[in-house]
């Protein structure tokens, strides 16, 4: 089964009312496999209750996840322009119900990298955002921002169920319940999901030029989009933003638990991320299709800053009101972002190899979201506190805001420099 080509063609079947579904039974796919994610910073507490592990090494396993699961984006991209993503899906289900079962029998540390840190981070990949943003982009040409945005909002209802869950779950069972637990949602709920849009999803027709898109302008290939500068301002754009947003979704929870919160009111404050990253991904993305997505991009990095240094500030005075405050920040801040990075490689990057761009390009999240919960539990490990991870977090922040800048304003000049 092999599909080749940029865009479906047009299906009868696409109702508004099948559409809407579609985007929900993706929003859905997307909240089991991203709410496993998310609910490693509830997990990373009971192993270090349980093993006294190092905080390097936990956050080490969580950086081998994000490797792995960038490293095979790039893969799936390119299989997502030749098979219909559903499939993908469809075997990624099966495969993180028995990754998180065998998540359920770690004993040692290099256990948890190899069944955590590899398979499932396998798993959620095939279940995740490659495929997904694959198939919204494919469908929803017009209000592309809203769409993505509508579907990345379930990721924030993951981790508005899933982490709240894990740690109930854990509490009330033990963590190795808890990962057998999660393993059967997870195929139980994703796999009828895929196979819907399986059959929903007709195989992608081929242009009439080999390599042409509708307008009729040469598709840029992966090797030519690597050549380009834009690219590279994308990736490192990613990765900054990434590494800024996953160290506080990774330590958020063993940060406020170490300056006295409850790990129940912790696990909450993550719920309420995910409340808040529902508003801000839906939000976020309609309002880049209505404003200059790099401005939206940057608003976003701006609030995650704002979001480091509010962590901080209730690490110096705990408070349930000042947690939640972080969370809203983070909550919005993060989703915004990452609502918006597909569409923005969209407008650069648009054509028939659009699966394999996006998967390279995103490796660049997938290494900040590697590096920088690593080097936080490994300074913490080193000093102590996370004031120096905070602080670098938040300065790559700022070199977020300075690469969308100066990706946008290559943009603009695009167009002046072609009529010109």
């Amino acid at each position: 089964m092999t599909d080749t080509g940029a865009a479906a063609p047009t299906d009868a079947r696409a109702t508004p009312a099948r559409q809407a579904l579609s985007l929900g039974l993706i929003a859905v796919t997307l909240a089991l496999a991203y709410g496993i994610w998310y609910a490693y910073s509830v997990f990373l507490v009971a192993l270090l209750k349980d093993f006294g592990w190092s905080r390097s090494s936990l956050g080490g396993a969580f950086s081998l996840f994000a490797i792995v699961q960038g490293s095979a984006n790039p893969l799936l991209g390119m299989l997502c322009d030749r098979v219909r993503p559903p499939l993908i899906v469809a075997v990624g289900s099966v495969l993180l119900g028995g990754a998180l079962y065998l998540d359920s029998y770690i004993s040692a540390p290099w256990h948890l990298y190899v069944c955590f840190g590899g398979l499932t981070a396998v798993a959620v990949a095939l279940c995740g955002w490659i495929p997904a943003v694959v198939q919204v982009q494919r469908r929803f040409k017009k209000n592309l921002g809203l769409a993505i945005g509508i579907v990345s909002s379930g990721v924030g209802v993951g981790i508005l169920v899933v982490v709240p869950l894990s740690e109930h779950l854990i509490e009330t069972y033990g963590w190795r319940d808890a990962f057998r637990v999660l393993g059967v949602i997870s195929t139980a709920l994703v796999l009828p999901a895929a196979l819907f849009l399986l059959r929903e999803t007709p195989p992608a027709a081929r242009p009439a030029a080999r390599d042409a898109k509708p307008d009729d302008t040469p598709a840029v290939t992966l090797g030519e989009a690597t050549r380009t500068l834009p690219f590279w301002l994308m990736v490192g754009t990613f990765f900054c933003g990434s590494l800024c947003s996953q160290t506080l979704h990774v330590h958020q929870v063993a940060f406020l638990v170490d300056h006295g919160l409850s790990a129940m009111l912790a696990a909450s404050v993550v719920g309420v991320v995910g409340v808040a990253s529902i508003f801000g991904k839906t939000g976020g993305g309609w309002l880049s299709d209505r404003v200059e997505r790099e401005y939206v991009y940057i608003g976003g990095v701006a609030i995650l800053i704002c979001a480091v240094l509010a962590l901080l500030a209730v690490g110096a005075a705990p408070s349930t009101f000042g947690a939640y405050g972080f969370a809203v920040l983070l909550g919005i801040g993060y989703a915004v972002t990452a609502a918006i990075v597909p569409a923005m490689v969209a407008d650069r990057f648009q054509g028939r190899h659009f699966g394999a761009i996006l998967g390279v390009g995103l490796f660049g999240s997938s290494a900040g979201s590697a590096f920088g919960p690593w080097l936080s539990g490994y300074l913490h490990d080193v000093t102590g506190a996370y004031t120096l991870p905070f602080a670098i977090a938040a300065g790559c922040g700022v070199l977020a805001i300075v690469a969308a800048a100066t990706a946008h304003r290559l943009r603009r000049r695009a167009p002046r420099a072609a009529a010109g």
